[in-house]
């Protein structure tokens, strides 16, 4: 189990430490270690969350996932992502972008530092509506019942999560982005560009989120309309010996199916998307060499990805019932992190140590609560009184 689901992951991680001792020497070596195993720490919370919507998809979704979908994270989002950011805001061409990271590392560096406002409040904002859509939502398990069942009540007000991100991407334009960090230590005021960088967060997610609950949504119906007529079909058959014609629901239901899962992919892409902003910006504290801070960051790329199928396939977010809010709860906190990055500069452990320490307190708290289930087992209590 293992080596299948980690087995590419294992193999990228050979070739790329490989590639960077014979290219770059010892050096490189130690960066593109150093940057992986960053990635993964930043990166934890990611795989648990995209475990939750991974287990909706089927088994051929999950192997694009995996397969395309890693070539999206590695080179998309820690390759082209960096020399876009750069091309964009210093208003180069791609080429002359790679030329200038290649040529010039430190004025790069500086570059996409000065972008930082824009890419944070984008990611923060799209992080922070997941948050807020799950911590509004109704829900039978609770973690910490005293704050999320007055909320999920709130949650029922149309357009609740929408409202309160605008309120906090407003106070954060209006307060932290006027006076934002830049290179050197120094701040501008980027009020106007956090601003419409939020704004396309929050479009982004409702669109693309909408969309495959939109199609989600579709599928269940159309897959209860095929179920009741194959049961009508087989008790015809009962009766008959010939069957007639399931075909056309079921090949719809199947099309359905692929839509759903489609939108679903895009979602996990743009989610993958705004958890690596912090692992990109970070990076730049280590080394500042394009293809070394690539190839790290998509070694620990490769691994999110694994890890995120080895918990589908084991079930570990049922067994551990709690590990899906504690990640939620990461992805609050990073979304909040992000924001306040835009005028203070905060060094990437502090990040990471947020993920992984929210994401801990939960698995402590599941296996906890599995202990107190298993002495009352045959007792007929409620599992109410193991939630926090």
């Amino acid at each position: 189990m293992i080596l299948r689901v980690f087995g590419w992951s294992f193999g990228v991680t050979i070739v790329g430490l490989v590639a960077a001792l014979l290219f770059w020497g010892w050096e490189a070596f130690a960066v593109v270690l150093i940057l992986s195993i960053l990635e993964i720490s930043l990166s934890f919370d990611n795989a648990v969350v995209n475990a939750g919507v991974l287990k909706r998809m089927n088994e051929f979704w999950q192997k694009i996932f995996l397969t395309i979908g890693i070539l999206i994270a590695v080179f998309g989002m820690r390759l082209v992502f960096p020399v876009l950011i750069v091309s964009v805001t210093a208003g180069l061409g791609p080429i002359e972008a790679v030329e200038l990271a290649v040529d010039n590392p430190d004025h790069y560096e500086e570059l996409v530092t000065d972008a930082h406002p824009s890419i944070a409040a984008f990611g923060g904002m799209f992080l922070l509506m997941i948050f807020l859509n799950f911590i509004f939502e109704e829900r039978e398990v609770k973690w910490v019942r005293w704050l999320e069942k007055p909320l999920a009540k709130l949650g029922k007000i149309d357009g609740f999560s929408v409202g309160v991100a605008l309120a906090a991407l407003l106070l954060t334009a209006t307060t932290v982005a006027s006076n934002a960090y830049q290179h050197g230590g120094l701040h501008a005021d980027k009020s106007d560009t956090v601003l419409l960088s939020g704004v396309a967060g929050v479009l982004v997610y409702l669109l693309v989120g909408g969309l495959s609950n939109f199609f989600e949504h579709r599928l269940e119906e159309d897959e209860e309309k095929a179920d009741e007529e194959i049961a009508r079909a087989e008790a015809a058959q009962a009766k008959a010996a010939e069957a007639g014609g399931t075909n056309g629901k079921q090949v719809s239901a199947v099309g359905l199916a692929g839509r759903a899962a489609f939108f679903l992919f895009l979602y996990l892409e743009v989610l993958d998307a705004s958890f690596s902003f912090d692992g990109v910006i970070g990076a730049f504290a280590i080394t500042n060499e394009i293809f070394l801070m690539a190839l790290g960051l998509g070694i620990g790329a490769m691994y999110v990805r694994s890890l995120t199928i080895y918990l589908v396939r084991q079930g570990t977010l049922d067994d551990y019932r709690y590990l899906e809010h504690g990640a939620h709860y990461a992805i609050g906190a990073l979304a909040v992190l992000l924001l306040i990055s835009i005028r203070w500069h905060l060094h990437e452990v502090i990040t990471g140590l947020f993920g992984v320490g929210l994401i801990a307190a939960s698995f402590w708290s599941s296996v906890r609560a599995n202990r107190i289930d298993a002495k009352r087992e045959g007792t007929g209590k409620s599992r109410e009184t193991s939630e926090v």
